[in-house]
């Protein structure tokens, strides 16, 4: 099933597999969620250029949008930088969270806080926002304390997230499934 169009209230967290299309699903949501002449696409960025590789993927997800967009590097202070580009009219898209963790915990600061904060933030926004990130728990448990501790704080923020937003998308293999819709109630 396919959600492009749905409707997807204030918030929508946008999940899935490495190159599963989820980037591409969340940038055609916010695009036609702005449809209006006076509506603002703002890109967060996350991601931070350490190799040829990084440079090369962010150049292409930047040839991927066109001029309506404009983009807010983000990859520490991200509920601030939410804050600071947030406004009624204004549609942001967050790419991406795990990114975000990856930073976090590189820079040794405090995830757990920098999560408390987002989703504080992300539950008072006054525009629209469309959370991306990549779904780390479905494969092998990690070999090393790092990567174990990237694997779980990616999974509690994405419980946070999911629970905040008022729809989830996952997205594999191209193909988009409304998890949380709009009008479900919240279980507690």
């Amino acid at each position: 099933m396919q959600t492009t169009g749905a409707p997807f209230g204030r918030s929508l967290f946008v999940l899935g597999g490495a190159r599963s299309g989820k980037s591409r699903h969340a940038q055609a949501v916010a695009e036609a969620a702005a449809s209006s002449a006076t509506s603002n696409l703002v890109y967060v960025a996350t991601a931070q250029a350490f190799d040829g590789e990084m440079e090369e993927r962010i150049s292409r997800h930047r040839a991927d949008r066109d001029d309506r967009w404009r983009t807010v590097e983000a990859p520490l202070a991200l509920a601030d930088s939410l804050v600071a580009a947030d406004a009624p009219e204004t549609v942001m898209l967050v790419d991406c969270l795990t990114l975000w963790v990856s930073n976090l915990l590189l820079a040794d600061d405090n995830v757990a806080a920098r999560v408390d904060q987002l989703v504080e933030t992300v539950g008072r926004l006054e525009g629209r926002i469309i959370l991306v990130s990549n779904e780390v728990g479905l494969g092998i448990v990690p070999d090393n304390p790092l990567a174990r501790r990237f694997r779980d704080a990616a999974g509690l923020l994405h419980q946070r997230i999911a629970a905040q937003v008022d729809s989830v998308d996952m997205v594999m293999a191209g193909l988009t499934q409304r998890w949380k819709a709009l009008l479900e109630p919240n279980p507690v």
